[in-house]
C-alpha cells in the first residue's frame, strides 16, 4: 500500500471521531428561535468555536422592540428580521446557558472584540432539539455592545 493511500485510510477512519466531538446545526431546533440575554460568567475563546457561559435573570422577558432591531445586510438569507419576529424564551428556567457562538475566524471578521466575564449581552439562536440535554444555544444573532453580528455569515 502507498503511503499517500495509508494517510487516506488514516484521515478517513479519523473523521468521524471529529465530527461526534463537534455538533453541527443538525442537532438544533431551527424552526424555534430562542432569545437569551444576560451576563457573560466564563468563556472560552477557541475554536472549533467561541463559547461563553451567560447567565440569565430567572424573569427573563422578551424586548417588545427585538424584531425591529438592525441587523446585518449580509445575513438577509437567513431571513433575519422574521427569524427576531418568531423569537421566544426558552421554556426551560435554566440560569445559566451554554452559548455557542461562531468559529475565531468569522468572529475576527465580523470585528468582535474577545468578550470578557461580566460583559452584558443578548442572542438569538437555536437549542438542542425541543430543548433536552444541556442548556445549550447555538447563536445565529449575537448583540454585544450596541452592535449586532450575524454569526452563520461572514461580514460582506
Amino acid at each position: 500500500m502507498s503511503l499517500q493511500r495509508r494517510h487516506l485510510l488514516v484521515a478517513a477512519a479519523a473523521a468521524p471521531l471529529g465530527a461526534h466531538a463537534h455538533h453541527g446545526w443538525s442537532s438544533f431546533e431551527a424552526d424555534r428561535p430562542i432569545y437569551l440575554e444576560g451576563t457573560v460568567r466564563s468563556v472560552r475563546w477557541q475554536n472549533p468555536h467561541a463559547e461563553l457561559q451567560l447567565d440569565v435573570p430567572a424573569d427573563l422577558k422578551l424586548p417588545t422592540n427585538l424584531a425591529q432591531r438592525a441587523l446585518p445586510a449580509q445575513t438577509a438569507p437567513v431571513d433575519g428580521k422574521a427569524l427576531l419576529a418568531k423569537a421566544v424564551v426558552p421554556t426551560r428556567k435554566d440560569r445559566q446557558w451554554e452559548v455557542e457562538l461562531a468559529p475565531l475566524t468569522r468572529m475576527q471578521a465580523w470585528q468582535v472584540q474577545e468578550i470578557k466575564p461580566g460583559t452584558a449581552l443578548s442572542v438569538v439562536g437555536f437549542t438542542l432539539r425541543d430543548e433536552q440535554g444541556d442548556a445549550v444555544l447555538r447563536a445565529e444573532y449575537l448583540f454585544v455592545d450596541g452592535k449586532a453580528y450575524g454569526l452563520r455569515s461572514s461580514p460582506a
